[in-house]
């Protein structure tokens, strides 16, 4: 029985990446993500033309009980997890405090902040009992910084990085390696730079900063990080680590 990689935000940048190396390893990969059937069974048969093995998961994380039932599932059907990619963004726009509603506001904190501690409250049981585990966390420059017009996404990202932080102090000496991964950066990808800029602008800024410029992160170099992050010996492991193109100022000198 192959290890499974749960990848909770597969998208085609770091999510769909991230699932198509560990499968690349030896992982079966399941990648989850709210909408797209048809983009998500195109990152499946990606992996399996590959040499690897994946399934594919609609997941509407907001609803009550549906991480839950499919972190279940899958140990019941598929396999132990031994690792969780939780990659839900939660970015709902640049918007002045007027401009925010509550429920966008809301929102964000279930995606960023309440679906990982539900996913948390799952797996955590299951890699104690099991004695390993890792639970890998996308973040954003946001939880380090709150800049204007990001008053939803800042509180979110914050809460994530904090639930993090918990989640390690009390797991790390159960076996359970947490690490908090932030993209301080644009990442090259199609589903989520591309729709925040759209098309012509997103290619714009691949012909200035991206592809032979290296000035936007690559999925597949994100995905190398995640990787060495699950094999890391416990003895060193890492807890946050920040990640961004050589050519961007550190958001600590912004």
């Amino acid at each position: 029985m192959k290890p499974v990689c749960l990848v909770i935000g597969a998208g085609a940048g770091i999510g769909g990446t991230v699932a198509g190396r560990f499968a690349k390893e030896g992982y079966h990969a399941c990648l989850c993500r709210r909408s797209d059937e048809e983009g998500l069974n195109r990152l499946v048969k990606g992996i399996e033309e590959a040499g690897g093995s994946a399934s594919g998961f609609l997941l509407n994380a907001v609803e009550d009980n549906s991480i839950e039932k499919m972190i279940t599932s899958i140990e019941a059907d598929i396999g132990p997890i031994e690792v969780v990619v939780y990659n839900l963004g939660a970015q709902t726009g640049m918007k002045s405090l007027e401009e925010t509603s509550y429920k966008e506001f809301e929102w964000a904190w279930r995606m960023a902040t309440f679906g990982l501690f539900r996913t948390a409250q799952v797996i955590c049981p299951l890699m104690e009992a099991r004695g390993k585990g890792t639970i890998l966390v996308t973040s954003a420059t946001a939880a380090m910084r709150g800049n204007g017009n990001q008053h939803s996404h800042a509180a979110a990202m914050g809460g994530r990085r904090m639930l993090c932080q918990s989640l390690n102090a009390e797991f790390s000496a159960k076996g359970i390696h947490v690490a908090h991964i932030i993209i301080d950066g644009a990442v090259d990808a199609p589903d989520t730079l591309g729709k925040m800029l759209g098309p012509e602008r997103y290619q714009e800024l691949r012909k200035t900063r991206g592809m032979e410029h290296d000035g936007l992160l690559l999925p597949a170099e994100i995905a190398d990080t995640y990787f060495h992050l699950a094999q890391q010996h416990r003895s060193s492991w890492s807890h946050e680590i920040d990640m961004r193109a050589f050519s961007d100022q550190a958001w600590w000198n912004h």
